[in-house]
């Protein structure tokens, strides 16, 4: 089943993608039925804001819906490992259980620089890592190739 949903947070960074955003993608599924409540991608050049990020989209959405803020019995699935900003909003949300695909290895907070869920916070999400890992890390690495032909056409 992770995959299935990784598969859905895949296409949402494909969406960021489309728009020249580092493709990004993160849904919130509740666990009791498996519907998707949250969807998010990477929006930070488009919005011009630091915080459009995409599992801030998935929570804010996941949020509305359920019509709180505790978003319990909700896993995530993000293409990237969360930064400390949505490793932040992860713990403040409750969620219970975050799935990611490809490492951060700049700015990854759940294994990669440093372990937020494992400091002394008051809730500490289930931890899953490495689904699709090949899918969600072949997508940045195509963006990110694309990106630096371009900037190389762009001086010559």
């Amino acid at each position: 089943m992770d995959e299935t949903y990784m598969k859905a947070a895949l296409a949402e960074a494909e969406k960021a993608a489309q728009i020249g955003e580092v493709p990004v993608g993160a849904i919130i599924v509740r666990k009791k039925d498996g519907e998707i409540v949250g969807r998010g991608y990477n929006r930070r050049e488009t919005d011009k804001n630091p915080l459009a990020h995409a599992e801030i989209a998935a929570i804010r959405e996941a949020s509305e819906k359920l019509g709180g803020w505790r978003l319990v019995d909700c896993e995530m699935y993000v293409t990237l490992e969360p930064c400390p900003m949505c490793c932040g909003a992860i713990i403040n949300s409750r969620l219970e259980r975050v799935v990611y695909g490809a490492s951060d290895y700049k700015s990854g907070s759940v294994e990669s620089v440093q372990k937020m869920f494992e400091l002394p916070y008051n809730h500490k999400p289930e931890v899953v890592s490495g689904v699709l890992e090949k899918e969600c890390s072949e997508m940045l690495s195509e963006f990110f190739r694309h990106l630096r032909e371009k900037k190389k056409g762009c001086r010559k």
